[in-house]
């Protein structure tokens, strides 16, 4: 039975943060860093004094947004007394509360929004999209990265992504030399011809020769080419958007509003690479998104190293963000982790992100996969 808004008056009385780690299918190499083995989230469960519960996802990269143990340790000791005790519906002032007591952190301030969003929803029988404006959409294509420094296991993957019907890929380039990211790119186009294909260099090239290099990567004429150089080089990327034809999106150099309100200042890219773990939750997400539409640049939903729980609160903010038009990337889910979290597969079918309509996100965490793969708990006081 759907609750009512003043169920949401109720106390948040339990608060317990899971470090766990997963293990995944394969290596995967980007122009900053290489990814293998297993990667580690942190995730939070929040729990009503009714009994309902919430969940959040933090999901980290210590090259680029921060660690698991930072975003542990934020979650923890600095943000947990600001949460137990207050009102679930409070969501707003606690999220105003956090982003004072913990600079920086924006993974642990994510997984503390779409818990509480979570926590609300399963209270109020609304699902996350409608508690954030509404559906723009029920499905949101799929794009699949391919970052095996194996070519031929990549290869394999994109023949299953034809199958599946996935009909967007982005290719992982800059973490090896120039030649084999023109290889790969060939390779691509002739046997996948129906495949739209995207370029995303993550920070990978040097200032000297990167705009030679990614002129002769806009000559494959990809869907985009995002984030070639290094986040704090504005004015390359500005000069790098003004000698190609292609859109060139910024990933990196764009985590919230304020970096936003200055790519648009300085013209360093036609659109933003969108992730709520960069942002610092689902709504500031939505912000980046909408700010980029009111400057006529475009909008794409990307993500980190994420189970499906942190699938569905990008899911649920794209839904409701009509700005974000060029389909997302959470398929770690499906086709990087050799087993996901969730109690039910992350929505997926025909090359799309299926948006659930249950209350909250939609899906919950399987409660014997979140004890297999912790590697540590906290609950109570400060450890």
């Amino acid at each position: 039975m759907m609750g009512s808004a003043g169920d949401l008056a109720q106390k948040i009385t339990g608060y317990r943060v899971h470090h766990c780690a997963l293990p995944v299918v394969s290596r995967r190499d980007h122009g900053i860093g290489s990814v293998g083995g297993a990667v580690e989230v942190i995730v939070l469960e929040l729990t009503a004094e009714g009994g309902e519960q919430g969940f959040g996802e933090a999901s980290p990269w210590s090259v680029f947004t921060g660690s698991p143990e930072a975003s542990f340790a934020a979650l923890h000791r600095y943000i947990r007394p600001l949460v137990t005790g207050r009102r679930v519906g409070d969501i707003a002032a606690i999220m105003a509360d956090a982003a004072k007591a913990v600079a920086h952190a924006t993974e642990a301030k994510a997984a503390l929004e779409t818990a509480l969003l979570d926590l609300a929803g399963r209270i109020t029988g609304a699902p996350v999209w409608a508690l954030l404006g509404g559906k723009h959409r029920d499905a949101i294509p799929l794009s699949v990265s391919l970052a095996d420094p194996n070519f031929d296991a990549d290869l394999r993957l994109a023949a299953r992504l034809a199958q599946d019907g996935v009909g967007i890929v982005k290719l992982k380039t800059g973490f090896r030399d120039h030649a084999f990211d023109l290889m790969r790119l060939e390779r691509l186009r002739r046997d996948f011809p129906q495949f739209d294909i995207r370029v995303d260099f993550n920070q990978g090239l040097e200032p000297h020769d990167a705009l030679s290099r990614v002129r002769e990567i806009a000559a494959f004429n990809p869907g985009f080419i995002e984030q070639p150089v290094a986040a704090h080089r504005f004015d390359l990327m500005a000069r790098i958007r003004d000698a190609i034809d292609v859109p060139l999106l910024a990933d990196e150099s764009v985590f919230g509003p304020e970096d936003m309100l200055r790519a648009v200042r300085e013209g360093i890219c036609d659109g933003v690479s969108v992730k709520i773990m960069k942002s610092g939750g689902l709504r500031r997400g939505q912000t980046v998104a909408a700010m980029a539409e009111a400057a006529g640049l475009t909008a794409y939903g990307g993500d980190m190293f994420e189970t499906g729980l942190a699938h569905l609160a990008g899911a649920h903010m794209i839904a409701a963000t009509g700005a974000i038009s060029l389909g997302c990337e959470f398929y770690q889910a499906k086709y990087y982790l050799a087993e996901d979290l969730l109690e039910e597969p992350f929505p997926t079918a025909n090359g799309s992100v299926i948006v659930p309509d249950a209350p909250g996100l939609g899906i919950r965490p399987d409660r014997d996969k979140l004890r297999r793969f912790s590697v540590r708990e906290s609950e109570g006081g400060v450890a």
